[in-house]
């Protein structure tokens, strides 16, 4: 069990990781940007870290939160949801400077980053997926997929860049497409 953990987090998903650290004997350093530094999660564990920036960058600085686990002598880095929960590069930054990673392995972060190798995965494995396509596609070739469909088909466009639904638009008519 660890006696440690680092919430690379804010607001509400920090206190409940806290709260659940607490509940298991586990003590926790918050993270705080300087605009943050009233927030109520700061209150919520051991002790609060200025992270010495603002906004949400200041959450996003993986090398800062991995030398603050690190000078406070935690065992373990829980990123939370969103910022860098996601990132197989932080990940690995864990692993190496020997804090573990509360969250999914590196390897499987970039396979489920990227959602045509994910996909490509799920088929592998016989799990159901809906008709798509797993790669970038012309305009004529969006088209071509559209008809595929029948008169009732629609699609949802998702930029190959962007994370967190941004970038997905649905399209129910074909001469929709373009824009």
């Amino acid at each position: 069990m660890l006696r440690s953990l680092l919430i690379a987090n804010r607001g509400e998903i920090a206190i409940r990781i806290a709260r659940t650290a607490a509940d298991l004997g586990v003590e926790t350093a918050c993270v705080f940007a300087e605009d943050d530094s009233q927030s109520l999660h700061t209150r919520h564990g051991d002790q609060a870290l200025d992270l010495g920036a603002t906004g949400v960058a200041a959450y996003l600085d993986s090398e800062r939160l991995i030398a603050l686990a690190q000078e406070t002598a935690c065992e373990a880095i829980h990123p939370g949801y969103g910022f860098l929960s996601e990132a197989a590069e932080f990940a690995e930054g864990c692993e190496g400077a020997g804090l573990v990673f509360v969250g999914p392995t590196p390897e499987t972060l970039r396979r489920f980053g990227d959602k045509a190798q994910a996909r490509a995965l799920a088929e592998e494995c016989g799990v159901p997926v809906l008709p798509g396509v797993s790669h970038a596609v012309t305009l004529d070739e969006a088209r071509a997929f559209f008809e595929s469909l029948g008169r009732d088909g629609a699609v949802m466009l998702k930029a190959v860049g962007g994370g967190g639904g941004r970038g997905m638009s649905p399209v129910v008519e074909v001469g929709d497409l373009e824009e």
